[in-house]
């Protein structure tokens, strides 16, 4: 009988930066993201004419201005935060047991990260899309290249992914953890801001569900695939482990683009409202984004603050994202450790909870 036991590799994977703030790595950027044809699911052809006439002749050159303003000395905010993320989950999962980090777009690629596992000499690979919600544009595409660039290994490896994490117990207490102290402060309400889709993205992703208008139910066999309803999921458990009562937060979408229906209600619209209806001190947290990025540093805390505090409000707080903190490295381990074929967690210590991150 073969004692063989197949070595098995981590795959983190996240959506994905430019280079660098410059137009040009912006432009490569934005060309790759929006030909994929599950982010802009137009036909081939119109959508190389919106992507290469109307989008990329305009828009890299705003984008830029807008990383600029969120740039770190060493590089993009998500990629650092990503990295760090990589590095502590390596250390609690063990040498043992390679974790590599794959961007969609942009760099480290995932086609490059998937190499680097396969240099490791792994038979299994355990993937774990960065989206606590599941959506065609982000999880779909990402899994979508895992298959295609794994399907051209002459042999090809056994793959296990972990399933969308919108209600996983230790994603929940990862975004209590990191909620707290700004909850501590006692804002007038908390904005939980999702990435927003456009509504033909559920009809599709949910086999015809209907669109909701207000507060999405639980979530069942109907709309099990839903994005909005495991937003609304995401949020309403977040807001119990707070003890946040439900008149005291609200659920937006952000990052519209284009004229075509998107699910509502819009981020950049519950702002002003809540500051019109007297809201002075809010806090917004974008628990679909597990790292600090463009839409959360700069979307989010400059002009989203700029939009409240011009509409008579008069601090916008953000909440930071996950990031690397402690305990939503244990959460990314624990989810990978469930994947293992064993046990391959090496021991915490005493007094601590995980990799400890600057």
């Amino acid at each position: 009988m073969s004692t063989h036991s197949p070595r098995t590799g981590c795959l983190l994977i996240n959506l994905g930066t430019p280079d660098s703030p410059k137009p040009r790595d912006v432009r490569a950027y934005l060309k790759e993201f929006l030909s994929d044809p599950r982010v802009v699911d137009l036909s081939a052809v119109g959508r190389w004419l919106l992507v290469n006439l109307v989008i990329l002749p305009f828009r890299p050159k705003k984008s830029a201005k807008a990383y600029e303003t969120i740039w770190k000395p060493d590089g993009s905010p998500l990629l650092l935060h990503c990295r760090d993320l990589q590095q502590a989950v390596q250390e609690r999962l063990g040498p043992e047991v390679p974790v590599e980090l794959g961007m969609r777009y942009g760099n480290p690629s995932i086609p490059r990260a998937l190499k680097a596992l396969q240099d490791h000499g792994v038979e299994r690979i355990v993937v774990l899309p960065l989206y606590p919600q599941n959506a065609s544009s982000s999880t779909g595409s990402s899994l979508e290249l895992v298959y295609r660039e794994l399907g051209s290994w002459w042999d090809v490896p056994a793959i296990s992914v972990v399933d969308s994490f919108y209600a996983d117990p230790g994603y929940i207490e990862a975004c209590k953890e990191v909620a707290s102290p700004v909850i501590a402060q006692q804002p007038d309400h908390v904005l939980f801001s999702f990435h927003g889709l456009p509504e033909r993205h559920l009809s599709r992703s949910s086999g015809g569900y209907s669109i909701c208008t207000g507060e999405c139910g639980p979530i069942g066999p109907a709309n099990r695939n839903c994005y909005r309803g495991q937003s609304f999921a995401t949020a309403r458990a977040i807001a119990r482990s707070l003890d946040i009562p439900a008149e005291k937060y609200s659920v937006s979408f952000q990052s519209r683009l284009g004229t075509t229906p998107w699910i509502r209600p819009f981020t950049d619209e519950v702002l002003v409202e809540l500051a019109r209806k007297g809201v002075k001190r809010l806090a917004v947290f974008s628990p679909a984004f597990t790292a600090d990025c463009l839409e959360t540093l700069e979307e989010i805390a400059i002009r989203a603050r700029a939009s409240f505090l011009s509409n008579g409000g008069e601090e916008l707080q953000l909440i930071p994202s996950l990031n690397a903190h402690p305990r939503w490295v244990d959460a990314v381990a624990a989810m990978l450790a469930s994947h293992l074929p064993a046990p391959k967690m090496a021991p915490l210590t005493p007094g601590k909870t995980s990799h400890e991150t600057h």
